[in-house]
């Protein structure tokens, strides 16, 4: 017998309970062996693994078709069990339910999109540090900062930790208005775009107000050692050698270490060597530790951008 607990944290759970428990009851009825718990906001499940990830799938379609109309009704959830009708969407996320990382804001789908990204999601579940490199817009930093997310709101760790190297790229930081924060915050501001895609805003806000989700230079990293939390290096590739031991070696227990980087496009001086490229050389072979690298093909922006980095790569 297994247990979990689903937690609806970006939508009211009303909605998709119904009115007096009517809709979250008709779907209970499908799973006779299966012991259910809801109190607001959580769905305790009791019973077989097999009847808890089909429950859990069936949640998550119902979310997502929430997200398309105005208000659920008992047809969507027996189209759900349906082999013809309008239960596409419930199939189709029941098809591709490992590829789901979470549901983000406004019921929105996010999940893994491309080879890669999946092979990231497979790293995952058996690696507790991973190196993801590979050219603009392959969704490094926004698929890492999502596994972070859905680890936080599971309750896997305690803390999400983001940090990126403060690298002046074609910037002076002293030239620049305001105090330390608000000279960083431009540096930090990609981190801060997927967090709001993800995470309510007045949540959010509460989270980095009482330290749940910390977004810091990799200066403010130094000393630290980061137990029950989900850590993100970004832009690793403007980390130096030692900047890059100081960072890998903050590991604490029950942590994950996602370290993001595009070797391509460095900000390093000249004679310095990136510290991403040299640690997935020392590190990749060691257990625990997995390498994805992603290519071209899994750029999941406008369609222009691979055109434009393949015309820089035939440039250089």
């Amino acid at each position: 017998m297994q247990e979990k607990r689903i937690y609806l944290k970006e939508i009211d759970p009303v909605e998709i309970y119904g009115a007096n428990n009517l809709l979250i009851d008709r779907l209970r009825k499908h799973y006779p062996l299966l012991k259910s718990v809801v109190r607001g906001e959580e769905i305790y499940l009791k019973g077989e693994e097999k009847d808890i990830e089909s429950f859990e799938e069936k949640i998550y379609a119902l979310i997502e078709t929430r997200s398309k109309k105005r208000k659920l009704t008992a047809d969507d959830i027996d189209s759900l069990f349906s082999e013809e009708g309008d239960g596409n969407e419930g199939k189709e996320d029941s098809a591709n339910g490992n590829d789901i990382i979470l549901y983000g804001n406004e019921g929105r789908i996010i999940r893994a999109r491309t080879k890669n990204q999946k092979k990231l999601l497979s790293s995952y579940r058996k690696c507790d540090m991973i190196f993801i490199t590979g050219p603009a817009g392959t969704g490094k930093t926004y698929t890492a900062i999502a596994l972070a997310v859905k680890a936080l709101k599971n309750r896997e760790v305690r803390r999400i930790v983001l940090t990126r190297p403060a690298v002046e790229a074609g910037e002076r930081l002293g030239f620049l208005p305001g105090d330390l924060k608000e000279k960083l915050d431009p540096y930090l501001q990609p981190l801060y775009d997927a967090l709001q895609d993800m995470i309510p805003a007045a949540k959010l806000k509460q989270y980095i107000e009482d330290g749940t989700i910390q977004i810091a230079p990799l200066a403010y990293m130094r000393g630290r050692t980061l137990d029950s939390a989900f850590v993100i290096l970004d832009e690793a590739q403007n980390t130096t050698i030692g900047q890059m031991k100081m960072f890998v070696t903050r590991m604490g227990n029950n942590a994950k270490f996602l370290i993001t980087g595009d070797a391509t496009q460095t900000d390093l001086p000249s004679n310095q060597e990136s510290g991403l490229t040299k640690a997935i050389g020392m590190l990749r072979e060691i257990p625990g530790i997995g390498v994805i690298e992603m290519t071209r093909e899994d750029i999941v922006r406008h369609k222009l951008v691979e055109k434009i980095i393949q015309a820089f790569d035939k440039m250089e």
